[in-house]
């Protein structure tokens, strides 16, 4: 099969991707994902998939297991996996309308990862209207929480995973249009200043704040950043009353790195910043989620180069890399399973207000993509 002469058009395929974009899924709201869940079944059953809901826990959505047995339901085959969460809150439409100008089109979750969920179904539809058919049952499992470390997805994922022979993972393409073989370990940390409350106004010195506590150790904790560990503070929340001195403040901390073992000494060293007593006020550490270092093995790596040959069909030489920022491959690949990440479209600007795709490369991943899933052998 020639991939460069399949019809994609990129128009066409904007069209039917602008609903997907527009039905607003942050991760905490599980109605909405709920409904984008709705969504993307109903189109994979449109298509003749059987349609599995997997209801939700820890107050968030459901998961969505979209099953193509193309007459090999006994067989190992490959996953499609996503995320259809997003961090942009229910409203972002206002500030981050859909809108294409010129070869870039906006929205919220279009690049992180809605277009690249949306081209892994495209291109499974394009076989079906070519008559074709992989060597392999193709499952999509969509997810409800990538974004906040897959916590109550992360059995699932494994689990399924394990049933298959190879994971492709559409989340975004890199910068210079490349793959991902590979994804850093990742750490998530809760943090707890607890103070002394006293008046603001009547009794100030008596109280000992729990915002300042945060603020003291914010620095402290970004500063054991390494080239081998990256450490960052992204989430405070404190106080309750402006003429109260805060008595509690909460946190979220991240860490990273390439290796695992230096994760490992990342996480005894956030966790040795738990302090403090009833007088002095209390700073504590408690580890959150978890991803584990993925280093490709020789079955990621085979994988990787057939889609490196397919590439040289579109005339892209099809590079790959490493990458900080998890994904749910760094679960799969840790399990030694052949994965393939990165798969999606191309673009820029994710988890902000300008986030956008490339449109080209709709078209352009969409048949890569196809090409994979003919390739792909049991």
């Amino acid at each position: 099969m020639d991939i460069a002469t399949l019809p994609f058009d990129a128009d066409t395929m904007l069209a039917r991707l602008r609903p997907w974009v527009e039905c607003e899924s942050p991760t905490f709201d599980a109605a909405r994902v709920n409904a984008m869940m709705d969504l993307a079944a109903r189109e994979c059953a449109l298509s003749g998939a059987t349609i599995e809901r997997i209801a939700g826990r820890m107050g968030l959505g459901d998961c969505v297991r979209a099953k193509f047995a193309f007459g090999h339901s006994d067989t190992p085959g490959i996953l499609i996996m996503g995320h259809l969460d997003t961090v942009h809150p229910v409203g972002t439409l206002g500030a981050l309308p859909w809108r294409r100008d010129g070869a870039r089109c906006y929205g919220p979750g279009i690049f992180d990862m809605k277009g690249g969920n949306f081209l892994a179904l495209e291109a499974l539809r394009m076989l079906q209207r070519l008559k074709l058919a992989p060597a392999l049952p193709v499952t999509f499992l969509f997810t409800s929480d990538e974004e906040i470390g897959s916590p109550s997805t992360r059995d699932l994922i494994e689990a399924e995973a394990a049933r298959h022979k190879y994971v492709l993972v559409p989340e975004p393409g890199r910068a210079d249009g490349g793959v991902v073989t590979g994804r850093y370990a990742i750490a998530r940390f809760n943090l707890q200043a607890i103070g002394r409350p006293s008046h603001a106004g009547a009794r100030l010195k008596e109280g000992r704040s729990a915002i300042r506590i945060m603020a003291d150790m914010i620095p402290q904790i970004e500063g054991m950043t390494t080239d081998a560990c990256t450490f960052s503070v992204g989430v405070v929340h404190g106080g309750q009353w402006v003429n109260c001195v805060a008595s509690a403040c909460e946190g979220e901390a991240l860490s990273m790195a390439k290796r695992q073992s230096d994760l490992n000494s990342g996480v005894e060293r956030m966790l040795a910043l738990t302090k403090g007593d009833d007088e002095a006020g209390r700073f504590i550490v408690t580890r959150g989620v978890t991803r584990p270092v993925w280093e490709p093995n020789e079955k990621t790596m085979a994988m990787y180069e057939t889609a490196k040959g397919l590439a040289k069909q579109l005339g892209i030489d099809l590079k790959h890399e490493s990458a900080g920022g998890g994904s749910d491959a760094n679960f799969t690949g840790a399990l030694g399973i052949a994965s393939l990440d990165g798969l999606g479209v191309c673009g820029s600007g994710a988890h902000t207000l300008q986030e956008h795709i490339l449109v080209e490369s709709l078209p352009q991943r969409a048949k890569l993509f196809t090409g994979l899933l003919m390739a792909l052998e049991p």
